[in-house]
């Protein structure tokens, strides 16, 4: 009688440990925008979630230490003039968060230490060079103050973000929606995906297009794709008869997928996280209560399914803790906060070990928070991968760093029109601009009048 061999993998046993009702945040307006994003960001000190407010385009940024039930008067980062579709936390600068919306404009917000004691209104920098509403915003991994945005014009911008300037514009190569981008661990490559189901990965300084497959999946819904460490492509996607697939491919050989494996009939998008120091792959969508995850090998058959978590309630999206913000005593190898309608609770992914003793399987060294490139450098053409740091002694977070940004640049160009005598045109744009500046806080008082008195 033959018997199965079961797969040795140090993570087949990995499970998911929901934080208690007092570790988690209550009293959260979770945004009801329709945009497969995570609306969530987090880092070993803060924790950002884009949330309903009056007005639109507010999120909220909590110390990880302020649990329990939130007051109703927490101040919000609101500068957008409308909703919010993305944040993505600093990986440099823990303090140092980007957000996009649908005003077409992207704003780079500066957070203190402690958090914030009142309302955020004044971005350090807004990046305009959109024309439709930005729906990705995604920090390079390695080069300093180097931002990438997408948005519904099918455009990816590169920012340097010190200086305010879109350096790279890619705008002929989507022909339709972005629907997702990613980089590669030292940032040299973008993987994306596009509502033309094409699947793309691209040199992001010069846009040559590297690789290409048509079709990854066969259904029209939308396609997800992220890039491993050595260089395959894993999508996720839906299936003619609307079944949810998980796909890894080869891009020297995009014929036919390595493995491509079908999971259920939902109907939410599979969001894909990808942990390099693993190799493990966890799937995650909005109106799902579960999470999958995979890890990938070099042999056949490439991608091995080893467990899910499930729970009760769905998930409206959710952020990954950075590897050095994990809890290295417990064997902690991820941790997702999970969005709910009006909360968010941490989900610890954890390998059971009986030895209390730190596991160097388990935490090879991973990225830490500086910078291996200048964006100077990285435009110029240069490429590093992350500058890596051992989480045996714990990982305790950095005092607030300074973010430098060149004030003479983002600020209006008066010395320009003032060194060639004064432009009438000039003048005149910056007053109308005033003016409208000055109707539109009008407007807003005119609304916060009217939501009080209805009270």
């Amino acid at each position: 009688m033959s018997r199965k061999v079961v797969r040795s993998s140090k993570f087949r046993h990995v499970f998911g440990q929901p934080a208690k009702a007092d570790q988690c945040y209550d009293d959260v307006r979770i945004s009801q925008t329709t945009w497969d994003s995570s609306f969530c960001s987090v880092n070993p000190k803060f924790l950002a979630m884009i949330v309903e407010a009056s007005g639109g385009g507010a999120f909220m940024v909590l110390p990880l230490a302020k649990t329990g039930r939130l007051d109703k008067s927490q101040p919000l980062v609101c500068g957008h003039t409308a909703p919010g579709r993305d944040i993505g936390g600093c990986p440099h600068n823990d303090n140092t968060i980007a957000s996009g919306s649908e005003d077409c404009t992207v704003m780079v917000w500066e957070v203190p230490d402690g958090g914030l004691v009142r309302p955020l209104m004044e971005p350090l920098v807004t990046l305009e060079g959109h024309s439709k509403r930005v729906g990705i915003v995604a920090w390079h991994p390695t080069a300093q103050n180097v931002l990438l945005s997408a948005g519904c014009d099918n455009a990816v911008l590169l920012w340097d973000v010190g200086s305010g300037q879109a350096l790279v514009e890619l705008r002929d190569l989507h022909p339709d929606t972005i629907q997702s981008v990613a980089w590669s661990r030292d940032g040299s490559r973008l993987c994306t995906s596009c509502r033309d189901r094409r699947v793309r990965v691209i040199e992001p300084r010069s846009g040559r297009l590297l690789a290409e497959k048509t079709n990854p999946h066969e259904g029209s819904r939308p396609v997800r794709a992220v890039l491993l460490d050595d260089g395959k492509i894993l999508t996720t996607g839906f299936s003619r008869m609307s079944e949810r697939q998980v796909a890894l491919w080869d891009p020297a050989q995009l014929e036919e997928p390595m493995n491509l494996q079908e999971l259920d009939t939902s109907s939410g998008v599979l969001l894909p996280h990808y942990d390099p120091d693993t190799s493990m792959v966890y799937l995650c969508g909005k109106g799902d209560s579960s999470i999958r995850y995979f890890e990938v090998t070099p042999e056949a058959p490439y991608l091995h399914f080893l467990s899910l978590f499930s729970s009760k309630e769905s998930q409206r999206g959710g952020g990954w803790m950075p590897k050095r913000g994990l809890d290295v005593s417990k064997c902690e190898i991820a941790r997702f906060y999970k969005l709910h309608e009006r909360r968010c609770e941490p989900i610890a992914m954890t390998v059971p070990r009986k030895s209390d003793l730190f596991q160097e399987d388990l935490y090879p060294d991973t990225a830490g928070p500086d910078p291996a490139l200048t964006a100077e450098e990285w435009f110029g053409g240069k490429d590093a991968g992350p500058l890596l740091i051992s989480l045996k002694d714990g990982y305790v977070p950095l005092k607030s760093r300074e973010f430098k940004v060149n004030k003479s640049i983002l600020e209006p160009r008066r010395s320009q029109t003032c060194s060639d005598g004064g432009s009438p045109r000039t003048l005149e744009k910056l007053t109308e601009d005033v003016r409208q500046l000055q109707a539109t806080v009008a407007e807003q008082e005119r609304r916060i009048a009217v939501l009080e008195a209805a009270k």
